[in-house]
């Protein structure tokens, strides 16, 4: 119980610093650790103990065998999140080098 906790606040976090947080990488570090809230989610999801690896010679009636679908999960939501993150953070460079500065609102600003 108390890792879902820790889930949800890392997620809480991330989200914090999405909406009060006006520099464009401290948005993006927010969106990583809302990723990372979300991977240990899936990891958690997928852990039983004592539960075999799911590497199958022949099944054994009566043994526990861990689920390998959340890790599969998890390896393909941490390439997407590394895409995701690798576009926010070249776009925050391609702003600043164009405008000089990581400030959203300065960025809203000049929009027209």
């Amino acid at each position: 119980m108390i890792v879902l906790v820790i889930s949800l606040a890392l997620f809480l976090v991330g989200l914090y610093a999405i909406i009060t947080k006006r520099n464009m990488i401290k948005v993006a570090i927010g969106f990583s650790l809302m990723e990372y809230a979300v991977n240990f989610l899936l990891a958690i999801v997928g852990f039983r103990p004592g539960a075999l690896p799911p590497i199958l010679k022949a099944v054994e009636v009566g043994k526990v065998y861990a689920d390998p679908l959340p890790q599969a999960l998890v390896l393909t939501s941490i390439v997407i999140g590394l895409g995701v993150t690798a576009f926010l953070l070249a776009l925050a460079l391609r702003l600043y080098n164009r405008i000089g500065s990581f400030d959203l609102e300065e960025i809203q600003r000049l929009k027209g």
